[in-house]
């Protein structure tokens, strides 16, 4: 088990936005978080990876190298899109660094940073400007720079926000086949129908109340067709 999280509450000022969250994460899942607008979707991102202490409940984690652990790819808003750095000098910020801060870094984490952005198609590209590439081109570096830190569990919260159509099914492609490859994945997405295809699990939010389900048990309930449809 990745991720144990029992009974996690979560305030929004003095408003209570989330009751009774129960996650469990396994290697290999891949959980889709949905629910509508405002329902805590980001917030609960947070918490996971965190950023925002829960008013209430508690979270274990395991993972089998402790300075590996989790990789975390933010709203794209979250890192500036004009950015003045390198694909490369963005990437390897996640790279562990168990020896403590270091403006140096090895030939072998070198030589991983160019492996990574070459799995995702983007080795070409390891000298230009972030600044200078398009929107799918600048999350693949940000998704490179989240499995730098982990290949063992990803948090992405919205990556396809803003991607045109073509882009998001080229990008969930990606994200199939690191899971297919061992890599657990828990996804903030709105786009359903692409997250679903090859997740196994759906937690949904609505008025503070989080469900975990199978993908199969999701689709067949209620509001798994309604939003599916939808």
């Amino acid at each position: 088990m990745l991720i144990c999280a029992h009974h996690l509450a979560f305030n929004y000022g003095d408003s209570r936005i989330l009751e009774n969250v129960n996650i469990d994460v396994e290697k290999g899942d891949y959980l889709v978080i949905a629910g509508a607008n405002g329902a805590g979707k980001s917030t609960l991102i947070k918490g996971l990876v965190g950023l925002k202490k829960p008013q209430e409940g508690v979270i274990h984690y395991s993972f089998e190298h402790k300075s590996n652990g989790l990789g975390y790819m933010p709203q794209q808003h979250v890192f500036q899109k004009d950015f003045p750095a390198s694909v490369e000098e963005i990437a390897r910020t996640g790279l562990p660094r168990d020896k403590g801060f270091s403006p140096f870094f090895s030939k072998a984490e070198k030589r991983e940073v160019l492996r990574i952005l070459n799995l995702l198609g983007i080795g070409d590209l390891a000298r230009k400007s972030f600044s200078t590439l398009s929107g799918g081109q600048q999350q693949r570096v940000l998704l490179a720079r989240a499995l730098l830190a982990s290949r063992e569990l990803l948090i992405l919260d919205e990556p396809t926000a803003g991607l045109d159509p073509l882009v998001t099914a080229e990008f969930y492609q990606i994200l199939g086949t690191l899971n297919a490859k061992g890599t657990a994945l828990v996804m903030v997405s709105h786009d359903l129908k692409l997250a679903l295809k090859d997740a196994n699990k759906v937690l949904y939010l609505q008025e503070g109340i989080a469900q975990l389900y199978s993908k199969n048990d999701f689709l067949q309930s209620e509001i798994g067709k309604k939003v599916v449809q939808k």
